[in-house]
Parts: structure tokens; sequence; C-alpha cells
């Protein structure tokens, strides 16, 4: 057995022995050394347990029974083993290694441990006891990854794991905004609409994911450029990339416009596309003429739009007949299938957002606030009044939403439609992931082919904390910080190297386990 004895000096050193019981008393056999730290204490209980296995050889440590000054452990290293083994696994499995670029892998998962900047990824790694080459390799490494395509390599391992785990017949597309602390524009960074409402010159970033939020592919575009302009680049170099044809692309309605959708519709594609609310009117006009303003909460109207704005409803939709038009691409060539959904709960929200509105409006005309325009308030012969029509056709629609599509009810019915659509929260999740926990802006490069190997980064890190969160159910953060502490730790003791590693918790245990894999 080991027996362990406290120093009864003020030290508080602790004594590790060897002993053996007989006649109901210990017998010290061998003193193996005297412990002034925890790490101390670990090494010398690791070293009297192999003492006391058959045939194995003695250490001599060279400790004295009594503390000697000067000749305490010295700790030479500490290391993040389980966090960066974990996220070096992931990074493998994900086949992100082909790309053979020891300093793209660093600058990817130190990004996921703590983003920051390129110049400071090196702090992170030198905490977390990650040897690395100096700034100007990491450099480097950015104009490699522009000059290699490492996006193209990226973007396949992505699909190959997407592909054979999950669903890439429907694809999620939605683009949001990265400013820059920048004064001035460039050909690229340009002063657009943001949705951060900044006015810094920024870059528009499209993303498509697949159905459960996993990237596919990555773009990025001039500040400045209409979203709707986005979509289509991005789908036809995803096709061109893995030789797709058939899919379906889902999109929010700010890329509802004309102009895509032909587009998509003669590419062979099917998509699904948020209808903008203004659009009932027209499209359910049968139902307002012969039901009025009822619906009932969840109730679903399956009928027709037309494809062009500037077309009306009558001669694509016969408002005189009862029945909802069922779409057919064969005989509706001017207009699309639009699926309109009706929730009780959105209607409460739409009409409180609306009496907000109104009351606004209403201050602004009685000179009570002043303000810029605000929606329902008209102004004529410079005298401002409420728009009681606007006001009226907005109540009308409160609790409405619609969906516009080219997939037949005879392929995808009404509910499906609806729940693809939904499903737009997992890219929504993934940008939530690259604009906070990855910290994708700002961005501090000021070249193109920098801001590009900057998102190809983003995008592989993206793709590693993805595949973390769905694999073990929690946060990329909160794995990170339930790893990251654990420390496997090299002491010198008397001129010879030990290791110590923390245990492992419970959550970390379950981290491990989820990912099959075990601590090293």
């Amino acid at each position: 057995m080991v027996f362990i004895r406290k120093s009864a000096g003020r030290s508080g050193a602790t004594k590790v022995q060897i002993a053996e019981r007989r006649g109901g008393r210990n017998h010290i056999v061998e003193h193996v050394g005297t412990a002034r730290s925890e790490v101390e204490l670990a090494v010398l209980m690791a070293e009297a347990n192999r003492r006391l296995r058959p045939g194995q050889e003695v250490l001599d440590l060279g400790i004295d029974d009594e503390p000697v000054p000067g000749r305490a452990g010295v700790i030479t290293g500490k290391r993040s083993a389980v966090l960066w083994q974990v996220l070096t696994a992931v990074y493998a499995r994900l086949g992100f290694d082909t790309i053979g670029d020891a300093a793209f892998e660093q600058l990817v998962l130190a990004r996921i441990v703590e983003p920051t900047s390129k110049a400071d990824s090196l702090r992170v790694l030198d905490e977390l006891g990650v040897g690395h080459g100096s700034l100007r390799t990491m450099f480097r490494c950015l104009k490699r990854a522009g000059v290699e395509d490492y996006r193209s390599q990226v973007a396949s391992a992505c699909f190959e794991h997407a592909s054979t785990s999950g669903d890439v017949s429907l694809c999620l597309y939605d683009v949001t905004t990265l400013y820059f602390e920048a004064e001035h524009e460039d050909e690229l960074r340009k002063v657009g609409y943001s949705k951060e409402r900044r006015v810094d010159p920024q870059i528009i970033v499209g993303l498509l994911v697949d159905r459960a939020g996993f990237p596919l592919e990555i773009g990025c575009w001039e500040g400045n450029k209409a979203e709707t302009a986005t979509m289509l680049p991005i789908i036809r170099q995803f096709q061109a990339r893995h030789s797709i044809e058939a899919m379906v692309v889902v999109a929010d309605a700010g890329m509802l416009s004309a102009g895509n959708l032909k587009d998509l519709h003669e590419a062979g594609l099917r998509f699904i596309v948020g209808s903008r609310v203004t659009k009932a009117p027209a499209d359910l006009a049968s139902h307002f003429r012969w039901h009025g303003d009822a619906f009932t909460d969840g109730q679903v109207i399956d009928t027709i739009t037309p494809r062009v704005a500037t077309t009306t409803a009558r001669g694509v939709n016969d408002e005189k007949k009862r029945a909802e038009p069922v779409w057919d691409p064969g005989v509706h060539e001017r207009s699309w299938r639009a699926v309109w959904a009706y929730s009780a709960k959105r209607a409460a929200r739409d009409a409180k957002t609306l009496t907000l509105q109104e009351n606004r409006a209403k201050a602004v005309i009685a000179g009570e606030k002043a303000a810029r325009t605000p929606r329902f308030v008209t102004v004529k012969n410079g005298s401002r009044s409420l728009d009681e029509t606007s006001l009226a056709r907005a109540r009308r629609v409160v609790g409405l939403k619609g969906y516009v599509t080219n997939i037949p009810a005879t392929l995808m019915p009404a509910g499906e439609v609806i729940a693809s659509y939904h499903e737009l929260w997992h890219v929504e999740a993934s940008f939530r992931m690259s604009k906070s926990d990855l910290r994708a802006r700002p961005i501090f490069h000021h070249t193109r082919d920098a801001i590009e190997a900057h998102l190809t980064i983003v995008f592989a890190a993206l793709a590693v904390a993805r595949y973390l969160q769905d694999a073990t159910g929690m946060s990329i953060k909160k794995i990170v910080n339930t790893l990251r502490p654990l420390q496997q730790v090299t002491v010198r003791i008397a001129g010879h190297e030990h290791l110590a590693h923390d245990p492992l918790t419970p959550a970390a245990e379950s981290i491990l386990d989820a990912l099959d894999l075990s601590a090293q």
C-alpha cells in the first residue's frame, strides 16, 4: 500500500512513503519524496505506485527525506492538451488536414478558442501550449490560402461531410454585412445598407448551409451590392464545384426578386423564398371576397402569385371563383405557387406593432413629436394626416406569412413548404456564431486577398464549431470553457521531467464520449 503522511512542520509539505501493515502497525519500507505542491504530490504518488509493481525498475528521483532549499520541483511547461486534442481531431475528421498547412490549422483552431487578430493569435497559441511559427509565417499562410485556393479544399471537405452525414438536397442561403474600422472606401469595402445600422465601409457576405446549418459555401461582395444579386453566384459556384443539378434553395424575402426566381427556375432548381406581406391582398383576393378578414389559427391557404410585380392578380387568380387555384407549372406560366399561413400569435404581435406605429404617426401629426415622417403619415399641401387606407390595409393582413415556391403541391405539401422555410434559423444561427463566437468582425485586413483568406479561416472554423456543437449538444463557448482549464503539466524534479494531468471532469468526459475520443 502507499502511505501518505503530512509533515508536522509549518512548511505544509507532504511526505510520500511506501509502507506495509505488520502486527497492526505501519512500517515504512521506502521514502519516495516530499511534495510542496499539488503537482509534485501527483508526480510522487505516481512514482510510488510504479515502485509497488513487481518487476518495475526503481526510478531514483534524488529527493532527500527532508526539504532542501532550491530543490523544489519546477513547472517547465503547460498545455491545454485535452482541448487541443479535441480541436485537432475534429479538424482532421472533417478532412481539413489534407490542406497540409500547420499555420492555417493553428489560425483556424485558435479562432475557435479565442477570436482575435492574426498577430494576437500567437498569444492564444502560447497560452494553449501549442508550438507555432513566427508572425511572418502566419501572414505568409494568408497568401498561400489564396494562391493555393484553400477555400475550395475546405468547401469540398464540408460537402463530403454534409452529403455523407446529412442532407444537401435542401440548402439555406442568407447574407450579412461585416464592417471595417476604416475611414475610406475602396473597390471592395464600401458604405451600403448595414444590417447593424452602421456607416462604416463594409462587405456583404453570403453563406450557403445545409438544412442543419453546416456551412457549404461562402462568398463576399462589395458593401453596396444588392443582396438579391449575391444568391445566384453562390449557388452556381456550389453547383459547379460539386456537379449538382437538382436541389432546393431556401431564402428569406430579401432574395425575392423576379429575376432571381426566373433564373433559378430556368436552371432547373427548386426554391422556397419568403413573400412580402404587401402581396397578401392580391394573392388572397378570393379569400377576402368570399370570407372577409376571417382566419383561423394555423390556417394555410395554397394559391398562386404573379411572377412579375407589375402583373395584376386578375388573369392569374380569378377572385370570382371561391376555390383557390392549384398551381400547375404547365398552366400557370405567369405565376408561382404561393402558400400563406395565419398565426394568431403573429397577429397579436403584428397588431401591437401597428398600434405603436399608429400612435407615433398621430403624435407627429399633432406636433407632439418631432421626427422624420413615420409610417401611416401622409403629407398633402404641406399638412400631415393619418393614412387611414394604408393602416386599414396593414391591419387586414396581420398574422399572415407568405412563401413563394416553384415546387408543385404534388411533390411538397404546403406544411412541408412552411417547415422547410422555417429551417432558415439554422443559417441565421451560423451567422451569429461567425459574428459572435468566432468574431468574424471587425476585420483588420485591407487587401481583398487578405480579406478573402480571413473569410476562409472563419469558414473552416465555423465548420469545426458546428460539428462540435452538433455532436455534443453544447455551445462552442461552453466546450472551450470546459476543456481549456484541463492542463497537462511538465514538472522538473531533481533533474527529471515528469508529466501530470488535471483529472477529467464529468462534463469533459461527456464531450470526449460524444466525439468518440479518449483522453491522451
